[in-house]
């Protein structure tokens, strides 16, 4: 009886040692195979990227990838990244096929180590239409439709600041349009706090995408930076220009926007315009802040009322 106990424990030890091993060598094969994504450092998730160039922008170091699939990690399409060290976009053009290390951080993406893999054949030609508004410049009446349904024209502001910037409400990316309407978001609460400077001034977002941007989404989407159980939108409005009148008000401030794969690849613009309708100050990109409008309109509003 205690020989057979004896070799039932040995049999039992022997299992689960094999078991041991087995998981073991599984655990390592996990590691060994999982190669995408990395973790860096910091914690960040590191992906290999692979695409073609559409548009450079090396005043805030960022250009837009058309990139390849990434498998578990995003689809194939175009979209914005920031560059690590700006430096890096010096010998690149548009059209250049590229491998890069893609960095997801924070809900931010960004790339290093990029590489020229193919030039193109025949270097795309400059766009020569694009307009970049100059202070001074008049401010056409563009039309559009706010986020009560109601129709609405940037000459129903003259008298006032008039400060325009441009989003689309289903932009994923941080540092895009959530980040400008944060912004805004925060020039609003600042402007709330000088009766005299809130008085003067009105605040527009208008989105490039009227196809889903309807004036109940405009709603729902300004209620979540206006904050409260019934935001007011009279000093803050959300609009929309017409499908065929959009060309021609994205033309004028400069804005570039192609749909691509569900998701709308756009540069980013912003206006301040004056209480005679003209340009103040244009912003392309992102690199602006709440304080930075709040003295464009102090100094637009500094003559004596």
């Amino acid at each position: 009886m205690a020989r057979k106990d004896f070799f039932l424990k040995l049999q039992s030890s022997r299992i689960h040692r094999l078991a041991v091993i087995v998981v073991a060598a599984a655990f390592l094969g996990v590691l060994a195979c999982d190669k995408s994504p990395q973790s860096g450092a910091a914690g960040d998730k590191q992906y290999s990227l692979k695409g073609t160039i559409v548009s450079i922008d090396k005043p805030n170091a960022s250009m837009v990838v058309n990139g390849e699939a990434i498998p578990g990690f995003m689809e194939a399409m175009a979209m914005p990244y920031k560059v690590k060290r700006a430096s890096e976009l010096d010998p690149l053009a548009v059209g250049d096929s590229i491998t890069a290390t893609l960095v997801h951080e924070n809900d931010e993406y960004s790339v290093r180590d990029i590489s020229v893999v193919a030039h193109p054949a025949a270097p795309p030609k400059p766009s020569s239409d694009l307009h970049i508004p100059e202070p001074g410049e008049p401010v056409p009446n563009f039309k559009l439709v706010n986020q009560n349904g109601r129709r609405i024209s940037l000459d129903q502001y003259r008298g006032k600041t008039l400060l325009v910037t441009f989003i689309y409400t289903r932009c994923p990316f941080a540092d895009f349009c959530p980040r400008v309407s944060g912004e805004f978001a925060a020039l609003n609460q600042e402007l709330k706090k000088n009766a005299g400077l809130y008085k003067k001034t009105h605040l527009l977002s208008v989105s490039f995408d009227p196809k889903n941007d309807t004036p109940k989404v405009l709603r729902t989407y300004g209620a979540g930076y206006l904050g409260g159980k019934s935001p007011q939108f009279d000093h803050w409005e959300f609009a929309a220009a017409a499908a065929d009148g959009l060309p021609d008000l994205a033309k004028y401030f400069g804005l570039t926007y192609t749909e691509d794969g569900g998701l709308i690849t756009h540069t980013l613009s912003t206006a301040v315009i004056g209480p005679d309708g003209k340009i103040i100050k244009w912003y392309h990109g992102s690199d602006w802040k709440a304080a930075d409008l709040l003295k464009d309109i102090s100094d637009a509003t500094r003559s004596p009322a």
